[in-house]
């Protein structure tokens, strides 16, 4: 029976962690993951990585030095959209009304949409090598999304039978339009009649 080979010190040994960056790299990859994320909204997942790198002020060895595959970067300003759009429910339910914060949350919604229908292609490479990336991810904006429609259905200036879930599928249609020129600003109006059915009958209207 062969033996199975040795384990070293190495194999034992945890991964070393990665140094941080220096703030001026910390900078220039920013600045890439945020040209990145407008440019495949705006020309999908094949914009070109030479454009990303001259807008983002960087020589494209600086990019691939940071991201060594386009899907590397693709995975990165997915996880930024989805950070971001997190984060944007709690800032709007801090600072406006119920009703209000939700419906400028779903009008961020559409701009996370256009980026992910922009990276399509390569968010279906991921799937196949990264299936817990969009679990977590779509777990994520399910949890934002409910804690703004509790919020305003507890409030009063929703329906009271409004659940997240059937606003989300809702939102889902946005996604399933037909990419037109004028999508970015249909969806926008389809969000207002939205709300406008979500407030209709409430209690606070």
């Amino acid at each position: 029976m062969a033996l199975e080979p040795a384990e070293t010190v190495e194999d034992k040994a945890p991964a070393a962690p990665q140094k941080p960056l220096r703030a001026d790299a910390q900078r220039n990859r920013d600045r890439l993951v945020e040209v990145a994320a407008a440019a495949f909204a705006q020309n999908g997942v094949d914009a070109s990585l030479e454009e990303i790198a001259r807008q983002a002020g960087v020589g494209i060895g600086t990019l691939y030095r940071h991201f060594p595959t386009r899907e590397h970067l693709v995975e990165v300003v997915y996880r930024r959209e989805v950070e971001g759009l997190c984060q944007a429910a709690d800032e709007l339910a801090l600072h406006h009304p119920p009703d209000v914060a939700l419906e400028q949350w779903m009008q961020r919604f559409v701009d996370y949409i256009a980026t992910k229908r922009g990276l399509s292609t390569s968010l279906r490479i991921l799937l196949t090598t990264n299936s817990t990336l969009f679990s977590d991810m779509s777990g994520r904006v399910t949890l934002a999304l409910r804690r703004l429609v509790e919020a305003a259905v507890a409030d009063g200036s929703i329906r009271s039978d409004v659940d997240a879930s059937d606003v989300l599928h809702a939102l889902g249609g946005i996604y399933s339009a037909p990419d037109t020129k004028d999508w970015r600003d249909r969806s926008r109006r389809l969000v207002k009649l939205l709300m406008d059915g979500l407030r209709f009958g409430a209690k606070g209207s």
